[in-house]
């Protein structure tokens, strides 16, 4: 059973994007989960509350929540929501940018074991280097006994901010890889670590600007290689960076699956595996047409594909669950998304509004539970959710202790990045 039976909520005003790492962390010593998010005007405390860069703290053991201000009135948008770290002295780190409308990457460093009591805020000006064209997202990872904090920035392509000590100050280290800007922005990544390795999957571009597909790749000794060792630049993150292009491609654009063409990818969440593999969930449109890249098909029907790396750098992808149509008109290829669990990559956690047993369409997105066979090819579904009056949105699997599976989302009307009135639940689940 659940260590509390149904979800408790832990902060009544908050979403989250999902472009940055970790959006929540358990500290298995003092059994405090700690979730990021960022408070909206629609929600309790309206306009003054409105741009919050949140954190609630929960005792894992009574339930209980304090929510914390990391910085007031920052900016209304779910872009914003802080990478955390905890550090090898105990203090944790809270690594936030805004939505591309400055340059600054913020942190600031708790007290000892204490993630309610912050330090000052600090920033590193990214100004020289992207010349005042903004940066977004943070995501921490950590080589080599050096910390990253991976950023969209240079040219809207992925670059990274490196420490030395544990995110007390920061350095510029370089571009990840680059090409000519398509419409928005570059590539969407997401990262996972392993013990030397940072694994990363990424697109092309916005999938509203392109026609996606997603690409591998992992950093290692200093090199940005592809998923089968070869190495695709050797000096990463140093001097002219090349295109991820070159990277594995695991889910190409065009390619069909059940008869139906697939387009417009997009990264949604990747695991590292016990064995030295990767998983990773990812996104696509399904049976849109060959030259169908104008924005015209206001409800594309969206998709969830699981693909399985072995350690030998061969992948398996399969088509897991149908994610619906787009969240919002404006964002066709918004999902509900979906969390792999960070210490059994065989188990995800989907939203989506139509029901993956039957193929029911739902009244709101539900969360589901789903067990994988066959390396994904199969999959047997439970509802964690059911009969919602609201939608259940963006699941996070939070690891830190491997004893428990903490499943947070939020749930509510969400219309755009900068507009909802969603609150953040937490189911505490043991592990099976």
């Amino acid at each position: 059973m659940p260590r509390f039976a149904e979800p408790i909520v832990v902060n009544d005003n908050g979403a989250w994007c999902w472009f940055q790492d970790e959006r929540a962390l358990v500290d298995p010593e003092t059994h405090q989960l700690v979730v990021g998010s960022i408070a909206a005007a629609e929600g309790p405390g309206g306009e003054a509350r409105s741009g919050n860069v949140e954190l609630a703290v929960v005792d894992l053991r009574t339930g209980e929540s304090e929510v914390v201000v990391l910085h007031e009135r920052f900016e209304v948008d779910d872009h914003d929501v802080p990478a955390l770290w905890r550090r090898t002295d105990g203090r944790w780190l809270a690594v936030y940018t805004k939505h591309k409308t400055d340059d600054r990457t913020r942190w600031r460093i708790s007290e000892p074991n204490d993630p309610t009591r912050w330090g000052p805020e600090r920033s590193f000006d990214w100004g020289p280097y992207t010349e005042g064209r903004g940066v977004t997202y943070a995501n921490l990872r950590a080589m080599d006994g050096r910390l990253y904090c991976f950023a969209r920035a240079v040219n809207d392509d992925q670059c990274a901010l490196v420490s030395d000590d544990e995110g007390e100050t920061w350095a510029y280290a370089g571009k990840l890889f680059t090409r000519p800007k398509v419409g928005y922005v570059n590539g969407y990544t997401r990262y996972a670590q392993a013990e030397d390795r940072i694994h990363l999957v990424t697109t092309d571009h916005h999938p509203r600007d392109f026609d996606n597909s997603i690409y591998h790749g992992y950093l290692e000794d200093g090199a940005l290689h592809r998923s089968d060792g070869t190495v695709l630049d050797p000096k990463a993150l140093n001097g002219e960076a090349l295109s991820q292009e070159g990277l594995t491609t695991v889910l190409e654009a065009g390619s069909r699956w059940g008869g139906e063409r697939i387009s417009h990818c997009w990264t949604t969440d990747i695991r590292t595996t016990a064995n030295g593999g990767v998983a990773a969930i990812l996104t696509a449109r399904a049976g849109e047409g060959e030259l169908h890249l104008d924005r015209k098909q206001a409800a594309p029907d969206l998709r969830f594909f699981y693909a399985r790396m072995a350690p030998s750098g061969e992948w398996t992808v399969n088509e897991m669950a149908k994610a619906g149509p787009g969240l919002m008109p404006h964002e066709e290829d918004y999902t509900g998304l979906a969390a792999i669990d960070p210490y059994d990559p065989g188990s995800v956690y989907i939203s989506t509004p139509i029901d993956p047993r039957d193929g029911t369409v739902l009244p709101h997105r539900e969360i589901f539970h789903g067990r994988a066979a066959a390396a994904g090819r199969f999959w047997a579904w439970t509802p964690v959710t059911e009969n919602s009056e609201v939608d259940n949105l963006r699941p996070i699997c939070a690891p830190g202790d491997p004893s428990r599976t903490p499943l947070l989302w939020f749930r509510g009307p969400m219309t755009a990045s900068q507009h909802y009135r969603c609150e953040v639940v937490l189911l505490d689940l043991p592990r099976a």
